[in-house]
């Protein structure tokens, strides 16, 4: 719990100053600058998420090793915490997209998301453990899937949205300027 806790702290922090950017060129109604910040913000969440997972893979055993996880539940814990990993790149687009429609105001297709991705979390959780007897990994894989599906949501959003909050992945860059301004605002 700590260690995720540790990252999905990071990119809610990080995926705020996406927010912030994106409202502010909202507010100046500079539509060419809200269209490279939302490609700029997509772009790095793409490239954070994966950085994290390969982080993740690798610190998983030592970090649970540093925080005296126990002998009897380790390689448990390293288990969920790898798969768990494998879905953090769905969990930091998911929260980028989110903060997007959150600089328009939109809170509720977010959280649509995650009321049904919690669902589904739940439903697979019972699936995989009761009917499948797939144990600690099977509740990890649970929760990889319903963040993939919550991410696909958002995204679709983002995709068939009217403004210029509209994602075109043909327009994914990394503009520098914009890129600072979102980690040092987040961070």
């Amino acid at each position: 719990s700590a260690v995720i806790s540790m990252f999905v702290t990071l990119i809610t922090g990080l995926s705020v100053g996406a927010n912030v950017i994106i409202a502010k060129f909202i507010g100046e109604n500079r539509k060419d600058k809200i269209s490279n910040a939302v490609h700029t913000s997509f772009s790095f969440s793409i490239l954070c998420g994966l950085f994290l997972l390969l982080v993740g893979m690798i610190i998983s055993r030592p970090v649970l090793e540093l925080i005296s996880t126990p002998a009897n539940v380790l390689d448990s814990a390293v288990l969920y915490l790898r798969i768990y990993f494998v879905g953090i790149p769905f969990i930091v687009i998911y929260n980028f997209c989110s903060s997007m429609l959150r600089s328009i105001g939109d809170t509720k297709r977010p959280l649509y998301c995650l009321i049904f991705s919690g669902i589904i979390n739940v439903a697979l959780n019972l699936f995989f453990v009761i009917v499948l007897k797939m144990g600690v990994s099977g509740v990890a894989l649970a929760t990889v899937l319903s963040n993939v599906f919550s991410t696909i949501l958002v995204v679709v959003f983002l995709v068939r949205e009217k403004s210029e909050l509209k994602l075109d992945f043909k327009k994914l860059n990394l503009d520098k300027t914009v890129l600072k301004q979102i980690i040092v605002i987040g961070l």
